[in-house]
């Protein structure tokens, strides 16, 4: 029975994440206020001019902004949007030249967490009993970075942010939502903790003992 449970959240581990990899995972969007964005036109124009030409070209720009009615303009200008998943970010990160960055994206949020989940559905099949103590050295080891996937995301979170806001300074208000790919890539964490405890009070603990117990048999 708990053989059953724990496959049962396993495959449903496997089943978050491929959605928690390929959905959006994060949309920031950048909007400058209209009359923001005139008075930094005029600015960047007066800036170019010599300093004796600048007072009287900006008073004719003024002028203009108020004829034309720019002086009481209102609303926003959406300048920025962009929404990723995991997989493309890492396809982003890749054309940019970033390859190492695009490679441990991809290792440690898609090919860990899928190995890992494969090789407790292993030990939990009755099929492969034999290499079960060999199955779960290498869980052990894949365990130490149990945590990297939402470090992984953590990070695309905020590199997604840091594209958003370069180079605008103050003048850009960037807002961003999570989109379904976060909260599939989160409850496959979630489900992911769980499988692994699952698996380590039934399976792994109870064969380290006997190991221990073996290895104190052969000393003694």
């Amino acid at each position: 029975m708990k053989s059953l449970v724990s496959i049962s959240v396993i495959l449903l581990s496997l089943a978050l994440l491929i959605p928690g990899v390929t959905q959006p995972i994060l949309t920031i969007q950048g909007s400058i206020e209209k009359a923001e964005l005139v008075e930094t036109g005029v600015n960047m124009f007066t800036d170019s001019l010599s300093e004796s030409s600048r007072s009287s070209a900006r008073s004719m720009m003024e002028m203009a902004i108020n004829m034309f009615g720019f002086d009481s303009i209102e609303g926003e200008v959406e300048v920025f949007y962009k929404t990723r998943s995991i997989v493309d970010t890492v396809n982003e990160l890749y054309q940019s030249n970033n390859v190492l960055v695009a490679a441990l994206v991809g290792i440690f949020s898609m090919v860990f967490p899928a190995i890992k989940l494969l090789l407790m559905l292993v030990i939990c099949l009755p099929w492969f009993t034999r290499q079960q103590q060999s199955v779960i050295k290498v869980i052990s080891a894949i365990g130490k970075w149990s945590m990297a996937d939402v470090f992984v995301v953590a990070l695309i979170v905020v590199y997604m942010a840091g594209n958003a806001s370069a180079g605008m300074g103050e003048l850009l208000k960037t807002t961003a939502q999570f989109e379904p790919g976060f909260y599939f890539f989160s409850a496959y964490c979630v489900f992911s903790i769980a499988s692994h405890w699952m698996v380590t009070s039934i399976f792994i603990n109870p064969a380290e003992d006997v190991s221990h117990k073996l290895a104190n048999s052969h000393t003694a």
